[in-house]
């Protein structure tokens, strides 16, 4: 299936850095709570991610994420989860985030 230009615009891709990671025990399956800033426009929003293969809590606080901000909010749990970090599987079918690889402003968006 082929998306026009004008469809792909209505998914709203934000960079942001995660300022803050805890477990997140009442999780079905294994996974961390995290508080993301995305800057003045959109502010800090939280998540929860199963990403706890590869990354620890420490190396997660300061990290660059990139998320869709635009989802409404979902109830996971006891946590309300605003936003959908983003990452790719790999081979074992776990979650590898995606990151800028040069420096970009919080909030800044995918195009």
């Amino acid at each position: 299936m082929t998306i026009s230009y004008d469809d792909f615009l209505k998914v709203d891709i934000r960079v942001g850095t995660i300022t803050e990671a805890q477990e997140f025990p009442e999780a079905r399956r294994p996974a961390y709570k995290l508080w993301i800033d995305f800057g003045d426009g959109i502010g800090t929003k939280k998540t929860s991610a199963q990403i706890t293969q590869h990354y620890t809590l420490e190396e997660l606080v300061g990290k660059r994420v990139c998320a869709v901000v635009n989802f409404p909010p979902k109830q996971v749990g006891p946590f309300i989860s605003e936003v959908l970090t983003l990452g790719f599987m790999d081979e074992q079918n776990t979650v590898v985030l995606i990151s800028p690889d040069k420096d970009v402003p919080n909030g800044a968006r995918l195009c």
